[in-house]
């Protein structure tokens, strides 16, 4: 931790190809410059370090300011799309965690750009071209969100103390004053987007703007539909559904499964009873059947410095009203984080491309290309626990009711690997 950071810890249709594969807290010193001083103007990078040449495409960061009693701004990195721009989808893209990066979504899931990891040994990262980018034919808008995630940052720590409603109040914010700024696409159509906890992110900031007064402030946003993928959705089913997964992926035995429904009544959203004996001995079994088990992906193997939020079980409860989690937090004070020999580990390992995204984006020469605002952050980190956030909407089905009966389009697709 810094001596004097509060840091986080905190209508078109998409092509078919796109859809499938479809705490440290800041609080920045007052002697920042202004939100109209700092990050004027749209940051175009034509090179960055690390990719050999010209980038093959235009990329674009900068800050939009949605607080502007407490110096909350989002940053953003916005890249064209390479087949039509002015026609193409505009869409904005938020990674879930709550607390991940924006560089997460372009670096390892929609963007453009890759880490070499099958041919990392030593040095600075090397990136390349991603073909099957969805910025071959959309526009989007990789952000920071919420604040406090990634480059975002807040100039006092209140600032930083948004709830779940209230972030898709200044994803839509964001929105407006990003169009207003970038006129040629206020008629492209838009679309929200988002993975995992994004998946309550998404319609609730989609709700947010289909909501919104005809009077506000232009300009008017052509939001045509969103997308989640992997989307947390409830609560209850959610954090209660993952012992039946796991028994139905057949990693727990019938025997395992029947005793915990049985122990625990079929209901394993809420903590079990400590004087529940049968209940508890069971979830203990599962847990430590399970110990090993990715919970990203269950296929892909446990390796690396990549632990769970908060050491919990993966099948820990997060009742009673408490945020629900979805993070994968990276450990970097782990003193292996960044040894040589921990990235050769196969490239299967995703916390390999992770560790190669932490010696980059903390960069001097990397974050001035970006226009990073001097002193906003202390070091950067992919996804970071939240303190002051809020998870206050338990259940996001009636987004999707009131949004898809108003006529808006909405995919909700799951990401299968295929060998």
């Amino acid at each position: 931790m810094g001596d004097y950071y509060y840091r986080r810890r905190s209508p078109h249709l998409l092509p078919a190809a796109v859809l499938a594969l479809l705490a440290v807290v800041v609080v920045v010193s007052s002697s920042l410059p202004s939100a109209a001083a700092a990050g004027a103007g749209r940051n175009v990078i034509t090179h960055i370090k690390g990719f050999e040449g010209p980038l093959p495409f235009h990329l674009e960061t900068g800050y939009v300011e949605v607080d502007e009693e407490h110096g909350a701004r989002l940053f953003y990195y916005f890249i064209e799309s390479e087949r039509n721009p002015a026609e193409d989808p505009l869409i904005l893209w938020i990674t879930g965690g709550p607390g991940c990066s924006a560089l997460s979504g372009l670096l390892f899931e929609i963007g453009p750009l890759k880490f070499d990891v099958a041919g990392y040994t030593e040095g600075f990262p090397r990136l390349v071209y991603f073909e099957d980018s969805w910025t071959k034919v959309s526009n989007v808008i990789f952000l920071d969100a919420p604040v406090g995630t990634g480059f975002s940052y807040s100039r006092e720590e209140a600032g930083l103390n948004v709830s779940l409603t209230e972030s898709g109040r200044q994803h839509h914010v964001f929105l407006r004053k990003w169009v207003a700024e970038h006129p040629e696409f206020a008629s492209n159509p838009l679309y929200i987007g988002g993975d995992s906890y994004s998946g309550y992110t998404v319609p609730v900031t989609a709700m947010d703007i289909a909501t919104s007064s005809d009077d506000e402030e232009p300009p008017k946003l052509n939001l045509v539909g969103y997308l989640v993928g992997n989307a947390a959705t409830d609560d209850r089913y959610d954090t209660g559904g993952k012992v039946p997964f796991m028994h139905g992926m057949g990693l727990i035995s019938d025997e395992l499964y029947e005793a915990a429904k049985q122990g625990c009544g079929g209901d394993f959203y809420v903590a079990p009873d400590p004087t529940n004996a049968r209940c508890a001995s069971a979830m203990m079994a599962i847990n430590m059947v399970t110990f090993a088990v990715n919970p990203v992906h269950i296929l892909e193997p446990f390796c690396g410095a990549a632990v769970r939020a908060g050491g919990g079980s993966i099948f820990q409860g997060y009742g009673g009203g408490a945020r629900r989690s979805m993070l994968v937090r990276d450990d970097v004070r782990h003193p292996g984080f960044f040894a040589k020999q921990r990235l050769g580990l196969p490239v299967e390992c995703r916390d390999n491309g992770y560790r190669l995204s932490y010696i980059w984006a903390d960069d001097p020469e990397v974050r001035e290309a970006l226009g990073i605002l001097e002193g906003s952050i202390g070091s950067w980190s992919r996804c970071t626990m939240l303190s002051h956030y809020r998870h206050d909407v338990t259940t996001v089905i009636p987004y999707h009711v009131n949004l898809t009966k108003a006529g808006y389009r909405a995919l909700v697709y799951k990401y299968v690997r295929v060998s």
